[in-house]
């Protein structure tokens, strides 16, 4: 077994602080609870991270409160992860000790399938996900594959830790998203709809008002119609209300199907809608004509790597920031519950409790 190299100024504690996710429940109190574990060492083709901060995720209630079904008991939820790599496992040359790295949900892919092998390995047959499948970052340390890390040096030091954890599924999903609904940097004047308006959505509008688009936001409350002004939306209202355009595209970001229906019928001719959601409660009855003269709707599954490098060099340029709230690793179910009710401004950050 080869030995893990670690920081020599800085020994390995023995044990860590984790929050583990060992039964499904409503209650993200009951579902969760602090434990001490052994710190890992890595294997061959880790690394060995030591967590900085961990941006919590409205799929990480999806998984602790059983609308997602549970791949791995107990797991380590968290899949926004910021912090500097510890140890090296056996065959990693392309990391060294004190990286700063990232980890976003695709946590490993084969590599063989039909889907990795045409550049869509956010669709692997044999993926796994951070969090879900292999232990996350609501921890004081975590494993991860290498080859799945993403280095961080792009985003500079103006950028700290805290801030860049929200980028790293919030940014890279809406990113995407927009992405599958045909905006990109060519769509100057395209006017975009978006439905609902937390951390993702917060960070998608930045990276399309950066293209030139005019972006539109629907969404629930008076509260996060003011944020979305703020951030530069052309136009922002409640559900209630009517936009004053038709969409030449869209992207919904609450998790329920009526936005879906709603931001379908809001769209013109020709316009694709990204549902950018892991879990949605079952689409109704849709009218043909709202889909008819070449409307589409398209699910967004998953990041690919190639999206977070693109993400993250755009960052800078475009002015892109997040905002965040601290909580302690010891808070993360009260994080999750004030998730749920809307009480959050942009996105919970976990900070792990200092030795």
């Amino acid at each position: 077994m080869t030995t893990p190299t670690f920081l020599p100024a800085a020994p390995l504690p023995a044990t860590m602080q984790v929050v583990e996710m060992f039964s499904p429940d409503p209650d993200p109190h009951t579902a969760t609870r602090l434990v001490t574990r052994p710190v890992p060492h890595p294997g061959s083709g880790q690394l060995l991270i030591e967590v900085t901060a961990s941006a919590i995720c409205r799929t990480d209630l999806q998984l602790v409160t059983g609308d997602l079904p549970a791949h791995l008991l107990p797991v380590t939820p968290g899949h926004q992860v910021v912090g500097r790599v510890a140890g090296l496992g056996a065959g990693v040359t392309d990391w060294q000790v004190g990286d700063r790295v990232g980890l976003v949900w695709l946590a490993s892919a084969c590599g063989q399938c039909r889907f990795c092998r045409t550049e869509r390995e956010n669709l692997c047959l044999h993926a796994e996900f951070t969090g879900w499948d292999v232990d996350g970052g609501y921890a004081d340390y975590v494993l991860a594959d290498a080859k799945f890390a993403h280095a961080l040096d792009v985003l500079g030091d103006e950028v700290s830790d805290v801030a860049a954890a929200p980028l790293l599924c919030g940014g890279v999903i809406g990113y995407r998203a927009l992405r599958v609904a045909e905006v990109h940097e060519s769509s100057a004047g395209m006017k975009v709809g978006m439905y609902g308006f937390g951390a993702s959505a917060t960070l998608a509008l930045q990276v399309a008002r950066h293209w030139g688009a005019e972006v539109y936001v629907v969404t629930r409350s008076a509260v996060e119609v003011e944020r979305a002004l703020e951030l530069g939306a052309a136009w922002a209202g409640t559900y209630d209300q009517t936009p004053p355009a038709r969409f030449d595209a869209a992207v919904t970001f609450a998790p329920a199907a009526a936005v879906v229906t709603a931001a379908l019928a809001a769209c013109d001719r020709g316009a694709a809608i990204a549902i950018n959601a892991i879990h949605l409660d079952d689409l109704g009855p849709i009218r043909y004509n709202d889909l008819w003269w070449e409307r589409s709707i398209r699910s967004v599954a998953n990041v690919t790597r190639a999206d977070a490098r693109e993400f993250l060099a755009l960052v800078a340029d475009a002015g892109i920031h997040t905002q965040s709230e601290e909580l302690p690793l010891a808070a993360a179910a009260e994080g999750l519950v004030r998730l749920r009710a809307g009480d959050v401004r942009g996105a919970f950050v976990l900070r792990p409790d200092p030795v």
